[in-house]
């Protein structure tokens, strides 16, 4: 008789979990309503806001420099979606709380794949609509307006910011892992956060924060801009945004759901 045939090996993909985490999360997070809100009303404003100072210039013959009036609109887009992206963040484990250990644990997802799989979801959405809503802007700056900006400083710019909200979503995952009730997540995390924020700006002028950064942004965008200054506010963020997420890997992969 011939050899049974040998059992043929098959090769187990342990990123799998991971991934259906995050594609099921991405899909999650683009039919919210938060997020659709935060799209909305950001785009509205932001063209509402450029062809306000078009018109101005067109009939007034008032020339508007884009680079003012693009920080204006980047700074404003960070105070007014972090509101917002507190609500995506704090709810993204949290909101599960009740369904997790039946619906996703128990399918032979560990919780460092569930974590990581939301945390880099909600990275990839949030941070991703940021720069294509930006990038616009900076068109719209650069072709309707008194062109005024380098594209260099623009770009720097656009990852400073970048950074200081990815340091936001890091931390509302990590919040959002460790409390039971979405509410108090974004109760906790608003507070830590603008707290955080006013204590640095009470700090020496040496000391980075994001509302310096803010204020300084038409330079950036000029070109002028401290390299140094900025590539340790960037560095300072990333340590935050890691650390933040480390804290509540550990801390999720221990507690009860």
């Amino acid at each position: 008789m011939d050899a049974p045939a040998a059992a043929k090996k098959v090769r187990i993909n342990r990123l799998l979990p991971y991934w259906a985490v995050f594609q099921a999360d991405v899909h999650q997070t683009l039919h919210s309503w938060v997020y659709r809100t935060w799209v909305l009303v950001s785009v509205a404003a932001a063209v509402g806001y450029l062809l306000y100072h078009v018109g101005i210039y067109q009939k007034a013959g008032i020339i508007q420099p884009a680079s003012t009036l693009v920080s204006e609109l980047l700074r404003w887009t960070v105070l007014g979606s972090v509101t917002l992206i507190i609500v995506l963040t704090a709810g993204s484990i949290s909101s599960e709380r009740g369904t997790m250990a039946d619906s996703v644990l128990s399918r032979g997802i560990s919780r460092y794949q569930y974590f990581l799989g939301k945390w880099h979801s909600r990275l990839a959405t949030i941070l991703g609509t940021y720069f294509f809503m930006s990038l616009l802007a900076l068109a719209g700056g650069f072709f309707l307006l008194h062109e005024d900006m380098k594209l260099i400083g623009s770009l720097i710019a656009l990852a400073t910011v970048g950074a200081l909200l990815a340091a936001v979503v890091s931390c509302g995952v990590t919040v959002s892992a460790m409390v039971n009730s979405t509410v108090l997540g974004i109760a906790i995390l608003w507070f830590a956060l603008y707290g955080t924020g006013f204590a640095l700006s009470l700090l020496p002028a040496r000391v980075p924060s994001p509302d310096r950064l803010l204020a300084q942004l038409p330079d950036v965008l000029r070109g002028y801009y401290n390299l140094h200054a900025l590539g340790r506010l960037i560095g300072w963020s990333a340590i935050a945004s890691v650390g933040a997420a480390f804290i509540g890997l550990v801390y999720f992969a221990r507690r009860d759901v």
